[in-house]
């Protein structure tokens, strides 16, 4: 097996960079997934990884604009701040342990093949009667579901979902289907972890492990397009470096690509199946992210602050766009992430991504002046939930989707998926190709790294079964992951 990655680090949104002493989180910063039928325990056990983390509690603190609410396991500060709700959580509870459960067992969903219904209906009776308590939410938003409960009028509480909704699940209450929306309100509960290092922690991990099963990984790899002949993939081509201009061949039996469903269509061009070229037509683009990369002087910080909070800067607007932002510092214990006395933070907001590029397309110094504006906001944000933040900054690089798009190659510079508002149209990692399978944020599940994981589960499952001389060790032929 052959990776190629186009960085020169591993892990892509989910990596971790240097910059003048500190190693920041590109993007993704919490990780999830550990906990028993956790997707990463999962790959754990099955490749004997012992993964670098070690859980934070709580997960973050939530700063709504008249309280502020931890999130930890035993959920205890959410119940006291909303008081009222405990039947919600008891049955959130039972549906995502149920959830996990069905997952770790192999639910390949969206069903794309005979094998697939074959394997969810081995699922469901495995389950039976309990997985009957998800009938009713099949076809329910989480807002209809906390109707039962009689919570749709607390505005107070409907905000705090909304705004846990926007990081898990990439859309709001009225929006989020109630079944993955369970799950997606679960991160707090099974445990967030920091990773030593920072988050591209993992992605190095599985790296070596890769290098150790006789695999490669190959860094700045720029895949340029990919070869179809009669219907079938034969290879991709790469140039070395973002401005190598000598294409090299890569042949490949099997191709695995983490990329969006843009950016896969670029790469086949003419040989795109007509359903990708639908999908990508008519597909709503998706978030991104504009970000502040903070170098702070540690005895500048409250002492005992908790290392990664969300806030919310008023009840009525909105979310996104610097109205909800998510702030990660780096953990006290890792001296790997920033120069002495300093700490490292990643802080985020959802965006449009199309805006950004219509002001460079048209006015660079209004482009400027946006993220100037952004920046600002977002400080003042920090700096009324966490006074004395902003006094002990001494490095500040924002970011944009361009920016995004610059490093990562995401299309336009989307990040973390597409909203799950359907479970049936949920997009699974068939391609219409018979040998070329998507994997990433952009198959179902999709948000996380621990839902990122859990589709790359599903993936490997359905490529065994279309290569049977795959061994449950490592397949000899040549396989190509882009990513």
């Amino acid at each position: 097996m052959t990776v190629l990655e186009t960085q020169t680090y591993p892990g892509g949104c989910a990596g971790t960079f240097y910059h003048q002493g500190y190693r920041f989180d590109a993007g993704a910063t919490v990780a999830g997934g550990f906990q028993p039928y956790g997707p990463h325990a999962l790959v754990g056990k099955m490749l004997n990884i012992d993964w670098p983390v070690r859980r934070h509690d709580p997960a973050w603190v939530v700063h709504l604009p008249d309280r502020e609410v931890a999130l930890t396991q035993d959920n205890a500060d959410v119940l006291a701040k909303f008081p009222g709700t405990e039947s919600f959580w008891e049955e959130q509870a039972k549906i995502a342990d149920l959830g996990w459960r069905m997952s770790a067992q192999g639910l390949p969903w969206p069903p794309t093949s005979a094998a697939d219904l074959l394997q969810i209906g081995r699922v469901g009776l495995a389950n039976f009667p309990a997985d009957l308590r998800l009938l009713p939410l099949v076809f329910s938003t989480v807002d209809q579901w906390i109707q039962r409960f009689g919570l749709a009028n607390d505005k107070n509480f409907r905000r705090f979902l909304d705004a846990q909704l926007l990081i898990s699940a990439q859309t709001v209450a009225q929006n989020v289907n109630a079944i993955w929306g369970a799950t997606a309100l679960d991160l707090a509960r099974q445990g967030v972890y920091h990773v030593e290092g920072g988050i591209g922690g993992l992605a190095q991990t599985l790296v070596e492990k890769i290098e150790t099963l006789g695999g490669e990984v190959l860094f700045r790899q720029k895949v340029t397009r990919i070869a179809v002949e009669s219907g079938r993939v034969t290879g991709v081509y790469a140039q070395k470096g973002k401005r190598g201009k000598q294409e090299e061949l890569f042949p490949a039996d099997f191709v695995i690509a983490n990329l969006t469903p843009w950016s896969l269509d670029d790469l086949l061009g003419e040989e795109s199946p007509p359903g990708l070229q639908r999908e990508v037509a008519g597909r709503a683009k998706g978030w991104g992210a504009f970000v502040l990369h903070l170098g702070i002087k540690a005895d500048q910080l409250p002492p005992n602050l908790p290392d990664h909070h969300q806030i919310i800067g008023d009840m009525e607007s909105n979310l996104g766009e610097t109205n909800s932002i998510f702030i990660s510092l780096s953990p006290q214990w890792d001296n790997s992430r920033a120069p002495a006395g300093h700490r490292a933070a990643t802080v985020t907001t959802h965006t449009n991504v199309q805006p950004w590029w219509d002001l460079l397309a048209s006015d660079e110094q209004a482009y400027e002046a946006r993220k100037a504006e952004y920046t600002e906001k977002m400080l003042t944000n920090i700096e009324k939930a966490i006074p004395g933040f902003r006094r002990g900054i001494v490095l500040t690089l924002p970011g944009t989707p361009v920016t995004y798009q610059f490093y990562t190659e995401r299309h336009l510079g989307m990040v973390g998926g597409f909203p799950i508002t359907s479970l049936f149209k949920a997009r699974g990692p068939r391609t219409g190709l018979p040998n070329l399978r998507l994997v990433g944020d952009s198959i179902f599940p999709g948000q996380s790294t621990a839902g990122v994981t859990l589709g790359a589960l599903r993936v490997v499952k359905d490529v065994r079964r279309t290569l049977p001389a795959l061994t449950a060790e490592i397949y000899q032929p040549t396989e190509e992951v882009i990513s």
